[in-house]
């Protein structure tokens, strides 16, 4: 039997499962697809974490052996870790103190060194705080790489392949949900979608709190999905709608989705599946897909665990049946589940280099 290169560990990655979500997570017989992210090793950033490192390595950007340094919540750490040993990279990791103790353990048991700043950025946030920190990082390393996620095309079209699956499983697609932290998988997956749907309908799904879509920049509880930036990877003028959802409300979607269908995930997965819902709800015969980017191991200790949502008031805080409607993403600050069809890039008139 031949030997099996080390390099088969990314074929665990893509081909993940496609599941209809319907009665009674969503009534009156109506219901959406959603796209199992979560089935991959690490979740859906495996993909991109894979992809950007072997572009970097076929354009020579990252020498054989040199250290690999970003910026991640969480999600995007697990798939660089795969993509380390994948490859044979060093993995730098610059994290915050909202990571979870156990996305921590996993990391630095894949072999990761993990730093976390301590005082977030007074513009940026803690996002800012942690670019800044690979930025000091890159100085200090020789050869080192750093991926850019937030800014790096090959983000975008890593989630090629996903798309691809989709058009694989489903004879037709009219709208597709998809949250939004970095931009990647929302531009990556509707590029290629519109090609053999034109009319394809992109609805983006941010947290409250987040500045992605020109709100004012607050404290949040939810990783994952929103910024404190402003990544060049959002594709503004893809979106037909954006909605932001608050915390409890995707704590809420989460819950139902896991107790009523045996399914859920994380913060994104329960605003998307908020907004999925309510779209098959309003617009029947439609054929709506929602990408989940990860499942529900992760958040044992926050959005599955009682006392910390009762602590930060997150239980028995059903959603409205629908949302608010403000008519440009600046109109005025949102505080629950609001929706918005005027998207603009906030920073347009301005937009600059990167770093």
């Amino acid at each position: 039997m031949p030997s099996i290169p080390y390099s088969s560990l990314s074929l665990a990655v893509g081909n993940t499962p496609v599941t209809f979500v319907s009665e009674p997570f969503v009534g009156g017989g109506r219901g959406f697809w959603a796209k199992l992210e979560g089935f991959n090793p690490g979740g859906i950033k495996d993909r991109p974490a894979l992809h950007m490192v072997r572009q970097a390595r076929a354009r020579g950007d990252l020498a054989p052996g040199a250290t690999i340094i970003e910026s991640t919540s969480g999600t995007l750490g697990l798939g660089l870790a795969l993509a380390g040993i994948v490859f044979g990279h060093p993995v730098v990791l610059v994290g915050d103190p909202g990571m979870e103790p156990l996305m921590r353990r996993l990391l630095t048991s894949y072999g990761v060194r993990l730093e976390l700043v301590t005082e977030p950025h007074p513009v940026g946030g803690w996002q800012e705080a942690r670019r800044a920190r690979v930025r000091s990082l890159l100085r200090e390393t020789p050869g080192a790489y750093c991926p850019d996620q937030y800014n790096n095309p090959d983000n975008v079209e890593s989630y090629a392949g996903l798309a691809h699956e989709l058009l694989a499983r489903l004879p037709h697609i009219d709208v597709l949900v998809c949250s939004v932290g970095t931009g990647g998988h929302s531009a990556g997956i509707s590029k290629v979608l519109r090609h053999h749907f034109p009319g394809l309908k992109l609805v983006g799904v941010d947290t409250v709190g987040s500045t992605i879509f020109g709100q004012p920049a607050r404290p949040r509880l939810m990783r994952g999905l929103g910024s404190s930036i402003h990544p060049r990877n959002v594709a503004y003028d893809s979106f037909s709608e954006v909605h932001w959802v608050s915390a409890s409300e995707a704590v809420w979607a989460c819950r139902a989705l896991a107790v009523q269908h045996y399914i859920s995930g994380g913060w994104s997965t329960g605003a998307v599946a908020l907004v999925a819902r309510w779209l098959a709800s309003t617009a029947p015969g439609q054929s709506i897909v929602a990408v989940f980017p990860d499942g529900p191991w992760r958040y044992w200790d926050t959005i599955f665990d009682d006392a910390y949502c009762h602590a930060h008031g997150l239980l028995d805080v059903a959603p409205a049946d629908e949302p608010d409607v403000i008519g440009a993403t600046s109109e005025r600050e949102v505080h629950r589940w609001t929706r918005c069809a005027g998207v603009t890039d906030p920073l347009a008139p301005s937009r600059g280099g990167a770093w």
